[in-house]
């Protein structure tokens, strides 16, 4: 069997374009889908996918390891997020026509069941990027947040965190605390809550204050309370913090991750697998965090394709916590996509159709073509004009 061809199709989803992956065979009818979606990059990942293309023409593509080797070695040049994804899209698709010629699931080929369901969480809004981000008010969270309940999820995430540099100010704390607290009261006891910081602390000791303040109302974790690349200051935070600490969506590879797990300064770690490299790379990173006692709880708001790639990872994967994930994101996501993913009660059951299990409606994608996506850091700027991070 041989790879004849790498193909792209982008779906504009209206907060972000999905870029969907193809490889196709010598094989008549059998092919693979990935998902190599990365947020205002889109047309970056769409030439790289085309760059690396002419490295798997002719290989066989159940040679996933190997592949991956070629892809990553013969660049040269480091690849960074816009080239691993790329590499994620095609590594995903690999699995895909592997498992079909296999008639398996792909999480049989990573190892196996490893859980009889997989739990799951979703944002406010359900994807809608303004309530994501600029749900910013007490009753605008609590509203938005028993609607994500009522639709059957038993795990919710938030967003905010202030616009913040390097000092957070009582005021600012404590409407932190009050919306926690005001959440938690709303949903109960039995509601997860995650609190996404987005890096926005320029400080270990604001990022701490923030903390400090939700600790009462019991969240999940609080997650990326730094910007991504300071493990020492990622490691004096836990070390001081009374909520579990979650970081790791904006890291690339195992390298990025090995000092947060070797100077123990996580206790969840957030691969992605659109932008890690794929499931090669992801196993290999949980399983560096297996060793080091930290939990896997991988990073998601993209399209459908990610998602069930993320649900054929946590099934196979012992220390999986919890999984993210966006279908409501636009109104037509199970159009373009008709995949193996079924919620019950909060949790993802587990597919049993080969490969990924997807179906792509490659005319419902043309409905939806490329479009620049919104940028939505315009308010992460102080009174004083100060940027920050958003």
């Amino acid at each position: 069997m041989k790879i004849t061809a790498i193909k792209t199709s982008v779906c504009n989803a209206e907060m972000r374009n999905w870029i969907f992956v193809r490889v196709e065979t010598d094989q008549t009818g059998l092919y693979g889908w990935g998902e190599a979606t990365l947020e205002w990059k889109t047309r970056g990942v769409v030439g790289a996918v085309q760059d690396l293309e002419p490295l798997l023409i002719g290989r066989d593509p159940r040679d996933i390891e190997q592949a991956v080797r070629v892809m990553v070695k013969h660049s040269f040049w480091r690849l960074g997020v816009i080239g691993n994804t790329a590499i994620s899209g095609i590594e995903m698709a690999l699995w895909d026509i592997w498992g079909k010629e296999l008639n398996v699931p792909v999480w049989r080929l990573l190892g196996g069941k490893t859980h009889d369901k997989i739990k799951v969480y979703t944002h406010l809004g359900f994807g809608d990027m303004t309530s994501v981000y600029e749900s910013m008010e007490h009753s605008a969270v609590v509203e938005r947040g028993l609607q994500v309940v009522e639709q059957g999820y038993r795990a919710l995430k938030v967003v905010f965190i202030p616009y913040t540099h390097f000092t957070a100010s009582p005021k600012q704390q404590d409407h932190v605390g009050g919306m926690m607290q005001k959440l938690r009261e709303a949903v109960g006891d039995e509601i997860e809550i995650m609190i996404d910081f987005h890096g926005r602390p320029a400080s270990t000791s604001a990022a701490l204050q923030y903390i400090h303040a939700l600790a009462p109302a019991r969240p999940l974790f609080v997650e990326e309370p730094i910007q991504p690349g300071d493990a020492p200051g990622m490691k004096q935070i836990m070390e001081k913090s009374p909520v579990p600490i979650a970081a790791g969506e904006r890291l690339v590879d195992r390298r990025e991750f090995d000092d947060l797990f070797r100077l123990r300064a996580i206790n969840i770690a957030q691969p992605d697998l659109c932008h890690v490299g794929g499931f090669t790379e992801a196993r290999k990173i949980a399983a560096m965090a297996d060793t080091a006692g930290v939990g896997i709880a991988p990073h998601n708001p993209l399209g459908p394709l990610a998602g069930v790639a993320a649900l054929h990872f946590d099934i196979a994967t012992p220390n999986f916590v919890i999984q993210e994930e966006m279908s409501g994101a636009v109104p037509w996501y199970h159009e373009v996509v008709k995949g193996p993913i079924r919620r019950v009660d909060g949790y993802w059951q587990i597919p049993e159709k080969p490969g990924l299990g997807v179906e792509v409606d490659e005319k419902e994608i043309a409905k939806h073509p490329f479009k620049q996506e919104v940028m939505h850091a315009g308010h992460a700027a102080l009174d004083d004009g100060t940027i920050v991070d958003w």
